[in-house]
């Protein structure tokens, strides 16, 4: 058995719900995701089989997790989506937040990819290799932006993990609707100009490379050029487009 389950004056059951609860925090177990089976969990644990029943009730009776009859326990949802969908609508629906997303994004991944670099384990760098690796083919085999979008976000959510600051991974994953917004608009406006696309890849590839390479200051500084550069191509094109549109109301004697 665990020596951190065996505190004197402490019930097993409670040390158990405690590190399972912990193993969700750090992003271990996800939202929606199965627990392992109970005999992988006692063997993981070094608990008894009593022991561990006890502590997933406790879980259950928290509504931590749920447990489904013939398909086992599973992590429950533990954001309330319903509760804060009128304000993600309302942040969604404004393109003006697209800017300030893109703030948000270079606050949290720039962070992100400095303690990722720091703290990031080798299998931490296996997954963000395989989600960077995702991307780069994905990329020159489908053109549809929201797929694209999906694996981009996915390479900077594996970096976040590997940061292993469960405050910081949970606050970027609630905004996930949100900030998946934010990548879409690079993807849909910037991939298909091939100037922009080649800048894109540079700066992923500086990115992963700081990231796997454990140089902190290299990924936050990579993380914040990738940022800035696609707000500035962003805004380029919204300049560009009202050239374009001042200059047809010209030409059609509207001004």
């Amino acid at each position: 058995m665990n020596d951190d389950l065996l505190t004197p004056g402490r019930h097993v059951a409670d040390a158990v719900a405690e590190r399972i609860e912990r193993l969700i925090v750090d992003g271990v177990f996800k939202e929606g995701q199965a627990l392992p089976s109970e005999r992988r969990l006692t063997e993981k644990l070094g608990v008894s089989r009593a022991a561990l029943r006890e502590g997933l009730q406790l879980l259950r009776a928290r509504r931590v997790i749920e447990t489904q009859h013939g398909r086992g326990s599973f992590v429950a949802r533990l954001t309330p989506r319903e509760q804060t969908m009128p304000m993600m609508h309302l942040l969604a629906s404004q393109p003006r937040t697209l800017y300030d997303l893109f703030e948000v994004r270079g606050m949290l991944e720039a962070e992100s990819a400095r303690l990722a670099a720091l703290r990031g384990t080798p299998a931490d760098f296996l997954l963000i290799t395989r989600r960077y690796e995702e991307m780069v083919h994905a990329e020159s085999e489908s053109k549809d932006p929201a797929t694209l979008a999906r694996l981009d976000y996915a390479f900077h959510l594996a970096i976040c993990e590997a940061s292993h600051n469960p405050v910081l991974v949970h606050t970027l994953r609630s905004l996930t609707d949100l900030l998946l917004s934010s990548v879409f608009a690079s993807v849909n406006n910037l991939y298909h100009r091939a100037p922009h696309k080649r800048q894109i890849d540079r700066q992923h590839a500086r990115l992963y490379n700081a990231v796997v390479g454990r140089l902190p200051e290299q990924a936050r500084r990579a993380a914040s050029e990738h940022i800035r550069s696609n707000v500035e191509g962003l805004r380029e094109i919204e300049q560009e487009e009202q050239r374009l549109v001042r200059s047809t109301l010209r030409l059609e004697g509207w001004a």
